[in-house]
């Protein structure tokens, strides 16, 4: 029996386990996905949290009600890899061995990589809204909170969805003004970036969407640490910026499994080549969404369309022939800008989000570059996509290679 092991149950890991048990005989092939959490969490969702507009009831669900039938569930903490020997090394001494291993073991936030940043005001003033727990004590804090200096700030690139900070505080200021205090809330987006975004047209219409909605902009920041005592955010460089409330982005790294078996860069994410998703330790490893270096966003997306290039070439590694398909980055965001409105992108390693209609040229229903009310509702139709059609491995109507069409140059 030869064996395909999975490491991690989240949205790539999910994904594989549905897509590659459809296909591999099961007198054949044994598949096991490991996992040290049973919750399943949909992370777009904890942007709404704060503000009131999802529960944590809307967001969570157990892991097993996603992976198939024939597909063995551990939970278990994951020591290491050893590529050497086809071996996962697991918690108390447990052994799986594989022929064909992907690692899917995502990326987390270390708070305490910045100094003070878990202090004294840690989710008192100082909040992260990347995990649920987060988002959850920042919604409480909201409910009688007067105003004052509200303070975003991304401590380093990458992170998770890097429009979502960027939907925060576009968010945000609908959500004060619908409470009839914005007056009272002076919204600071704080950024190591040169602007809004990363690549350089969606910048400048993002960036002057933020000035229209009177959002401070604060490029160039590099975060060194947290002042609890006098409620300032340092960088580098010795400027300072005075906060009521911290809205932080703390620094993300992958796995520190990947780094003891020896597969990752200094951050822990997985050394990968971008277009086969291959290890570049192991050719019989494969590495999907945020665990991997790729030069992409580390966002949902992503996953989704890599997954269907990743599907291709492990069957073409199991039947020992040339990997076939290559990945160009594609990835595709929704950006929620507050008031029932909504903007997308959707770019790759080569090309910039540009203007235009999508899916489909001249029709849309999605405007690309823009703030549309179908482009907010494309955001909240993708929850019910996500949980019934997306983790089961269901074919989605988008092609996993990003077009030029319907795009205007």
């Amino acid at each position: 029996m030869k064996k395909l092991v999975i490491l991690g149950a989240g949205t790539g890991g999910t994904i594989m386990a549905n897509r590659m048990r459809k296909v591999l005989d099961r007198t054949e092939w044994d598949i096991t996905i490991v996992d040290k959490y049973k919750t399943h969490y949909y992370q777009p969702g904890f942007l709404f949290i704060p503000f009131g507009l999802y529960t944590k009831n809307d967001v969570i669900k157990p892991k097993t009600n996603f992976i198939p039938t024939g597909v063995n569930v551990v939970f278990s903490e994951i020591d290491k890899v050893v590529g050497e020997e086809n071996k996962v090394m697991l918690e108390n001494g447990v052994v799986l061995n594989y022929d064909f291993l992907i690692v899917a073991t995502g990326t987390k936030i270390f708070p305490k990589e910045t100094p003070g940043m878990k202090g004294k005001l840690w989710r008192k003033n100082v909040f992260d809204y990347y995990t649920i727990e987060g988002s959850s004590a920042l919604g409480d804090f909201f409910k009688t909170w007067k105003g004052g200096e509200l303070v975003l700030n991304i401590a380093d690139m990458p992170i998770k969805c890097p429009v979502a900070p960027l939907e925060f505080v576009m968010f945000a200021d609908a959500f004060f003004v619908e409470r009839g205090m914005r007056d009272k809330v002076n919204i600071s987006y704080v950024t190591p970036m040169e602007g809004a975004f990363t690549k350089p047209r969606a910048s400048k219409v993002l960036g002057d969407l933020l000035i229209e909605k009177n959002i401070n902009v604060i490029p160039d920041f590099y975060l060194e640490s947290v002042d609890n005592e006098n409620k300032k955010i340092l960088s580098y460089d010795e400027k300072e910026i005075p906060f009521d409330c911290l809205v932080t982005i703390p620094i993300h790294k992958g796995d520190p499994m990947v780094g003891r078996s020896g597969l990752g860069d200094d951050m822990d994410f997985a050394l990968t080549d971008k277009h086969t998703l291959q290890s570049k330790k192991f050719d019989n490893i494969f590495i999907l969404g945020d665990a991997a270096n790729l030069p992409t966003s580390k966002a949902g997306s992503v996953v989704h369309f890599s997954s269907e290039i990743l599907f291709d070439n492990l069957l073409c590694a199991i039947e020992d022939r040339p990997l076939t398909e290559k990945f160009d980055g594609h990835s595709n965001c929704y950006i929620e800008t507050g008031f029932g409105k909504g903007a997308l992108i959707d770019f790759n390693y080569d090309t910039e989000p540009l203007p235009g209609a999508y899916p489909f040229p001249g029709i849309g229903p999605f405007g690309l570059l823009k703030e549309t009310r179908m482009n907010h509702y494309g955001k909240l139709l993708f929850r019910w996509m996500y949980w019934h059609i997306l983790l089961k491995g269901k074919d989605m109507p988008i092609d996993a290679h990003m077009t030029m069409a319907g795009k205007k140059m």
